[in-house]
């Protein structure tokens, strides 16, 4: 398995947050790349990706739209979680 065959399995497993908080997922998944330990200027790997509905990525309630703080206050979770989630799932067949 390549980096791409990786982010196409998290995109076809669906929203990791949809899945853990028991909701339909709406739209279509969008790749996140974990910033966790990246400095600003730098990509994560192709490897360290969750799949994310758009609510979830980007909405108000979302990773992006909350911060990662707020992301956590709201849902005592972080990005490591949202990774360890994507892998068990892929693995799982998700």
């Amino acid at each position: 398995m390549n980096a791409q065959d990786w982010k196409d399995a998290v995109a076809k497993a669906g929203c990791v947050m949809c899945r853990r908080v028991d909701l339909p997922q709406r739209g279509r998944t969008q790749v996140h790349h974990v910033r966790e330990g990246q400095g600003l200027s730098q990509r994560a790997s192709d490897w360290l990706t969750v799949g994310l509905c758009r609510e979830h990525h980007q909405g108000k309630s979302g990773l992006h739209g909350l911060g990662t703080r707020g992301f956590y206050q709201a849902y005592r979770l972080d990005e490591l979680g949202l990774l360890a989630d994507t892998i068990a799932g892929v693995a799982k067949g998700i």
